[in-house]
């Protein structure tokens, strides 16, 4: 049976790791060589993917392990730049192990696409003839997807809003739109496009935006994990754990940089895959200050036996079909590596991936402190700008660590001495 719990991975060499993955995700010999290129993305590619390229440019794809979402296990490919989150996702979601992993369970991938209506006289009549030719309204959007109307989505209902704005009031027509496997944009705008000269008609005003929200508050994902207090370093940790989260719970300044470590697992795999983390950043963002304050998208509080629970609730717009997750071939690897059969399986995934994140920056927090590991890590960082090479990095790194002082100009009179004495 294939799991994702591998003990010491970390201190494999990077051609250990790469064999444990394929074997896991049963990688083809040449989709291995793609993952040993710098970048495997080739420029005539690149160029069709955005304007006036020149180049590409790479970031380090790393895979997280031991998790366990729903009962079956998953390698997390996760693509950043920063040190420590990799490996501290792959430690909380160890932990998460002794309780039985994370749950995760999300809603119908619908999205919304917005028509602002301008210039209407009996507004309040006008969002009453909108709903009252609803059906006609849906079936204008469908014959712009017959595709994704054969696939079971397509445009599913409408809702009319009236709000206040700076230039007088608009009438705003949401199309709700199943969107199936994809992110959704490109079929959502098509469609709000297709159905504004009818609003316009019915309404009397003038459309102007015929467009996507990223706030995608009908495509939610929710995250569970129980978490037993030994598990995390004893009733202490666990307690504090949940007063960060109450930290976050009452003040925006800290809830800011809460959802944060959130979102360093999540835009890790939607980067991995393709998607648009920054539609996904926007939504996130937005949800977490639908009740008129900024707030945390994750819950910790302890149970009867005084053990963690976390939750997690936030809107996830990914898709698996479309855009760079077919383009990209790393992109398309990636979604191989995590083995997920449609849009919501990835979204589920994704969920508990920030669940496990916000898990392990609290415990940091709570515990040793937040600095601890990840200075360590970021001491390679250092290291190799002072110029170390090969073996060094790791020497000088160590050497720095050892004596507290993670600094540029520690880690050039280091390396200047182990230089001198070789």
């Amino acid at each position: 049976m294939k799991s994702s719990r591998i003990p010491r991975f970390y201190q494999l060499s990077p051609e250990e790791r790469l064999k444990h993955v394929a074997e896991f995700a049963e990688l083809t010999p040449e989709e291995v060589e793609l993952l040993k290129k710098h970048g495997g993305l080739d420029l005539s590619v690149a160029s069709r993917m955005i304007e006036n390229v020149i180049g590409t440019f790479g970031l380090p794809l790393g895979i997280a392990t031991n998790f366990l979402i729903n009962g079956k296990d998953y390698l997390i490919p996760m693509v950043i730049e920063e040190p420590s989150v990799v490996a501290a996702a792959s430690n909380a979601a160890r932990m998460m192990r002794e309780g039985g992993g994370i749950f995760s369970i999300s809603t119908a991938p619908v999205m919304i696409g917005q028509v602002q209506v301008v210039g209407i006289k009996d507004i309040e009549g006008a969002k009453f003839d909108v709903l009252k030719v609803k059906d006609e309204i849906l079936k204008i959007a469908n014959e712009k997807d017959p595709v994704l109307v054969g696939l079971g989505g397509g445009a599913k209902d409408l809702e009319v809003r009236v709000i206040n704005s700076p230039e007088g009031p608009m009438l705003i027509v949401h199309l709700l739109v199943d969107v199936r496997d994809a992110m959704g944009a490109n079929a959502v705008n098509t469609m709000a496009e297709a159905v504004a000269p009818y609003i316009s008609q019915i309404t009397g005003g003038k459309v102007y935006l015929r467009i996507i929200s990223n706030l995608a508050d009908k495509r939610l994902v929710r995250a569970k994990a129980i978490v037993p207090k030994d598990a995390i370093g004893g009733e202490e940790v666990a307690k504090g754990i949940v007063y960060a989260w109450a930290f976050a719970a009452a003040d925006p300044y800290r809830a800011a940089t809460h959802n944060k470590g959130i979102m360093n697992g999540v835009d890790a795999v939607v980067i991995a895959t393709g998607n648009d983390w920054r539609a996904v950043e926007a939504g996130a963002h937005a949800y977490a200050a639908r009740n008129g304050r900024y707030e945390p998208l994750s819950k910790w509080e302890l149970d009867e036996r005084g053990d963690l629970v976390g939750t997690l609730e936030m809107p996830l717009a990914l898709g698996i079909v479309g855009g760079a997750t077919k383009t990209n071939p790393l992109a398309r690897l990636c979604l191989k590596i995590l083995g997920v059969k449609t849009a919501s399986e990835l979204a589920e995934v994704v969920g508990a991936v920030g669940l496990a994140q916000n898990l392990a920056a609290l415990r940091a927090l709570a515990a040793e402190g937040i600095q601890k590991g990840h200075m360590s890590l970021h001491a390679k960082n250092i290291a190799v700008m002072a110029g170390a090479v090969g073996d060094e990095v790791d020497k000088v790194a160590e050497l720095m660590v050892k004596d507290g002082v993670i600094r540029l100009d520690k880690a050039i009179e280091i390396l200047q001495k182990l230089r001198g004495s070789a």
